[in-house]
């Protein structure tokens, strides 16, 4: 009889205990929700357990029950951690942004291992609900782009001091070569830049001679490449070779951007005294020699600046066009590459027009946004021009508040020619901007769009 209350008293603190639980887990559901209860369960189990553990031995009848009631309880606690969290209600600004429509594409199924593209993204502030993607865009620019008007006017002081410099030291050193004026330009010349930081273009126009010169199309010789240009050596039996003082840098009859490329880079890397320069401009210059393009590395307390100088030939046809000397690869390592930025910078001011300059807003936006994802920077600013060059003769609406708007419809194009591993040049459709990118890195490019389509916020 003894023995019977006993074992009675210790079901009735299981009950106790037992009731105890279901009504802390109960309120807590509504508390803390789900989540919350879960992990409130889970303890007061583990405590429950310990206190069970340290009790007086059981009959065999008794311990069954308690072991069966117990996972009943983590039958239940699994349940409580598999049901979905309830989704937060998106705020009426949010129905005025496009709806994103699943892209079919093999990028969605390739990427890190255990990565899921339909994961939506976790925000760590609750006053980001707030805020449509136009607004976080908006901020990003103001964060991000824009650059104060006094660093930009010392950007093109350092570098116009830079172009007399080197301009003189050209005159001293080579005399027998007649050069243009250097005149820097570029991006930050024409309200196109993205930073302050990004390069600066320094032209070294070489003059060459009429009539002694003639440019062949790079799909008219053995390079067959539509990017590309050969200078011609002409008139070679009424000005022989050695009357131009360019004919030293002649490989097979053409002029040799190569050669002059390596001439130019010994030149800037050992002959130039940068220090002394720098010095005098009360800044610090030196070669980029990790490149093998002629860039100029400038710190100044204020800033830091990149100024890419160009061999370039300039108006040697009636069209205008720009040529510079260019590290290219194979049959064409001594052609001269056809340089489009004037042409696509004359573009988007012209269909800008007099309207707020959404266009150019949007090239620095998708510039900035390349440049600081370590996946996206092989995206060059070539690339996102002639996207929003595309964009911005199909589209008619180009107000301000359309620019998250045409910001996504610019990652969808990128994403789409990516599938096609083509982006057709603007001005000259037989180049493709895509050709040099190996199918590894088309990969890779189009899973990071493909989940900034998923999560546009992650890309800013």
């Amino acid at each position: 009889m003894a023995e019977f209350s006993q074992r009675r008293g210790k079901r009735h603190d299981d009950d106790m205990l037992g009731s105890a639980v279901d009504f802390l887990l109960a309120n807590a559901r509504l508390v803390l929700g789900v989540g919350g209860a879960a992990v409130l369960g889970i303890a007061t189990l583990a405590v429950k357990r310990l206190i069970d553990r340290a009790a007086s031995s059981r009959d065999e009848d008794d311990a069954k029950a308690d072991a069966t009631s117990l996972e009943d309880s983590w039958k239940e606690l699994n349940l409580l951690k598999a049901t979905p969290r309830p989704q937060p209600r998106p705020s009426p600004a949010a129905h005025s942004q496009p709806v994103l429509l699943p892209v079919p594409s093999h990028f969605a199924s390739e990427g890190p291992a255990g990565a899921d593209p339909q994961s939506s993204p976790q925000l760590t502030s609750p006053g980001l609900l707030c805020l449509t993607f136009q607004e976080k865009l908006l901020a990003f620019e103001r964060d991000h782009v824009s650059i104060p008007g006094s660093h930009v006017a010392l950007a093109k002081q350092l570098a116009g001091d830079i172009a007399l410099e080197l301009q003189a030291y050209l005159q001293s050193r080579f005399p027998e070569l007649p050069f243009g004026a250097l005149v820097p330009g570029g991006p930050l010349y024409d309200g196109l830049q993205a930073g302050a930081t990004d390069d600066v273009r320094l032209l070294a126009p070489l003059v060459l001679e009429p009539g002694l010169w003639s440019l062949v199309p790079g799909m008219d010789t053995v390079a067959r490449d539509p990017r590309c240009w050969a200078v011609r050596r002409t008139q070679l039996e009424f000005c022989p070779r050695g009357s131009s003082p360019w004919d030293r840098f002649l490989v097979g009859g053409y002029l040799s951007s190569r050669v002059l490329l390596e001439l130019f880079r010994k030149t800037l890397a050992a002959s130039v005294n940068w220090p002394v320069i720098g010095s005098l401009l009360g800044c610090w210059v030196r070669p980029s020699v990790a490149s093998e393009e002629l860039l100029l590395e400038v710190q100044h307390e204020r800033l830091e600046l990149t100024v890419a100088v160009f061999l370039a030939i300039t108006g040697a046809s009636a069209d205008d066009r720009l040529l510079v000397a260019w590290p290219l690869e194979g049959l064409a390592g001594n052609f001269w590459l056809q340089d489009l930025y004037p042409a696509e910078a004359a573009r988007l001011r012209a269909l800008d027009g007099c309207e707020v300059g959404t266009r150019q807003r949007l090239l620095l936006l998708l510039c900035r946004v390349c440049q600081g994802h370590p996946a996206l920077r092989q995206l060059s600013r070539g690339h996102l021009t002639q996207v929003v060059l595309r964009l911005g003769e199909e589209e008619a609406d180009w107000a301000e508040g359309v620019l998250g708007e045409r910001f996504l419809q610019a990652v969808e194009l990128l994403l789409s020619s990516l599938e096609q591993a083509s982006l057709p040049c603007h001005f000259s459709p037989g180049v493709n901007l895509f050709a040099s990118l190996c199918p590894e890195e088309v990969d890779s490019l189009g899973y990071v769009l493909y989940r900034g389509l998923q999560a546009p916020e992650g890309l800013l």
